[in-house]
């Protein structure tokens, strides 16, 4: 295990390290006790996600109620976690419940190895929407400029990050890009559904995709290049940003699994390098402030984006 705020290896006798001086997953030092260091903590991810983990939930099961068998309205960072535990030969409906449990034992393994303090400040939890609010409008503005240039195939709508649904059938309500432009004799009934499956999907992405691209990935691959290859520190961490950053751009055109390309998004390369710019923008945000607030970046974001492409850019 390495302290990515000094790239020094950390040894004990055992061979497990009990305790952290400083986050594994912060570039910065914050004044012990203030806003930026509270926040920055395991344990306030754990708090501050679990509302959006229950709305995505509840959001996936009440939009389609055969969820459970046809394994619609999901990102696909959730089902890959899924795959993964079935794999490892636990049963169905724990698959289906592991992947919110995975996301609350990993931040609460991060926050005892950290050795941070445990209390959390109910009046935090204001000021980290505003904060996650704000930081999601740099990616709003990049996206309006991208947009306003036309180069995109469809000009004039938000890229939204979120990942792909797992089956195509559903991708009009719940699709890697923003709502599609309804039909003249579309029900507004439908509108709103189609919506909220879209605010439903960009928060799970917000979530899951960040648990994979940022918080596994990014470690798995500092310690490869510093373990394994011998790669400086600070190049290691250069190195994990950008192939974390592409990959996790690029997956949402291929399926990582099957090998075969997203047909409801193919490659463009204008929405790769949107999302790549978007996933290293991530990746530094993780580095600074820590899982909660870059999840919930990323689930606001989405909020954000499909929300104003169905209000101002629906034709």
């Amino acid at each position: 295990m390495f302290d990515i705020n000094s790239g020094r290896r950390t040894i004990t006798v055992n061979g497990l390290k009990k305790r952290f001086n400083k986050s594994t997953s912060q570039l910065l030092n914050f004044t012990e006790g203030s806003y930026l260091e509270r926040t920055s903590r395991p344990i306030y991810a754990v708090i501050f996600l679990l509302p959006f983990i229950a709305f995505y939930e509840l959001g996936t099961f009440s939009i389609n109620t055969d969820v459970l068998n046809q394994s619609q309205i999901r990102v696909v960072a959730f089902v890959w976690l899924q795959h993964l535990l079935e794999s490892l030969g636990f049963g169905g409906k724990f698959a289906w419940a592991a992947p919110p449990l995975a996301v609350i034992v990993i931040l609460l393994s991060l926050q005892l190895t950290s050795g941070k303090q445990w209390y959390f400040w109910a009046g935090d939890v204001l000021p980290m929407v505003l904060e996650c609010v704000l930081l999601a409008v740099p990616l709003i503005v990049l996206t309006l400029l991208i947009s306003s240039t036309g180069t995109q195939g469809s000009a004039g709508r938000f890229e939204q990050i979120n990942n792909h649904t797992v089956s195509p059938v559903v991708c009009y309500t719940a699709q890697s890009e923003s709502i599609p432009p309804p039909d003249n004799g579309i029900e507004d009934a439908e509108r709103v559904h189609s919506l909220l499956a879209n605010i439903v999907t960009g928060i799970g992405a917000g979530i899951y995709e960040e648990l994979v691209f940022r918080l596994i990935l990014i470690c798995v691959l500092i310690m490869l290049f510093q373990d394994a290859l011998k790669i400086s520190h600070e190049n290691a961490i250069i190195l994990s940003i950008m192939i974390s950053a592409a990959l996790f751009s690029a997956h949402h055109h291929v399926d990582f699994l099957s090998g075969r390309p997203n047909v409801v998004d193919p490659f463009d390369w204008t929405r790769f390098i949107f999302r790549t710019i978007a996933g290293i923008y991530f990746a530094i945000l993780y580095a600074i402030r820590g899982f909660g607030i870059t999840a919930g970046t990323h689930a606001f974001y989405n909020i954000m984006a499909v929300s104003i492409t169905a209000f101002f850019f629906a034709e």
